[in-house]
Parts: C-alpha cells; sequence; structure tokens
C-alpha cells in the first residue's frame, strides 16, 4: 500500500494578521501541510483555474482542503464558494468558512451554498481540528510534525 500524499491547504483571508493566527495555530496543532495562501477571492479562482501568475499546474496543485474568509475585497468569500461548490471539477474540495460573525442567516446561507464547515474567528487551533475532524478528513488529509 502507497502512503497517503499530503493535501496542500488554500488559506483565502485579506487579513494579514489573520493569516498569520490561523498559519500559528494550525502549525501548533500539528499540522504541517503545504499552505498557499491567497488575498482576495479572484487571487484564488486564478489559482483554482491556473489563470495568470498561476497557468503552471505543475507548481499550483488543486488544493485538498479551502479555508475561505467571507468578507474580501474583489471577489468575496460567498462568491468564491457558489463558484468553487457549482464547478464540476472543483466541487468536491472541503470548504471551511471564516468568519467573524456568528450570525445565523450567514451560516445557514454558507451552507444552502455547500460550505463543508464554519468557523467563527478569532479561530484556535483546537476548533480548527475538530472542524477538520467533522469533515472526516482530519488524518486523511493533514500530516503531523513528528
Amino acid at each position: 500500500m502507497l502512503p497517503k500524499q499530503s493535501v496542500l491547504i488554500m488559506l483565502v483571508e485579506d487579513d494579514e494578521g489573520h493569516r498569520l493566527l490561523i498559519r500559528e495555530n494550525l502549525r501548533a496543532a500539528g499540522v504541517v501541510n503545504q499552505m498557499v495562501e491567497m488575498r482576495d477571492g479572484q487571487q484564488a479562482l486564478d489559482y483554482l483555474y491556473h489563470r495568470g501568475a498561476y497557468q503552471d499546474a505543475n507548481k499550483c496543485p488543486r488544493p485538498g482542503l479551502i479555508l475561505l474568509d467571507i468578507k474580501m475585497p474583489k471577489i468575496d468569500g460567498m462568491a468564491l464558494l457558489e463558484k468553487v461548490k457549482s464547478d464540476p471539477h472543483l466541487r468536491t474540495i472541503p470548504i471551511l468558512m471564516l468568519t467573524s460573525t456568528s450570525d445565523q442567516v450567514e451560516v445557514n446561507r454558507c451552507y444552502s451554498l455547500g460550505a463543508n464547515s464554519y468557523v467563527v474567528k478569532p479561530v484556535h487551533y483546537e476548533e480548527f481540528q475538530q472542524r477538520v475532524k467533522s469533515l472526516g478528513l482530519f488524518l486523511d488529509i493533514v500530516r503531523f510534525a513528528d
């Protein structure tokens, strides 16, 4: 049996402070997967569709998990979520929504658009761990530091 390959995690977050917090919390939890960071939904779409600076599919592999902020410039998280989940080639990528509000209307909208999970920021690594576990992917997609 071949060893499982670690998957790429895409973090789509416009706030540098939040990106840093998320990175640190994931690393503190022992998640050592390679991460690619996008500052807005447009940049994420360019990456996913191999446009512009991301044309080389070998250098820009498909992520196995997307951590997605909702409120961003250019293309927001809701629009990106809808686009990814409506694309037959991308819809199977699990998406964990990140937002600063626990408004039930927003939560429901995320789930209705196809989000796999929803986390309110600021995020702590234990919550990330629990959410990824709830997706049934924890041991399959993350590598732990030895």
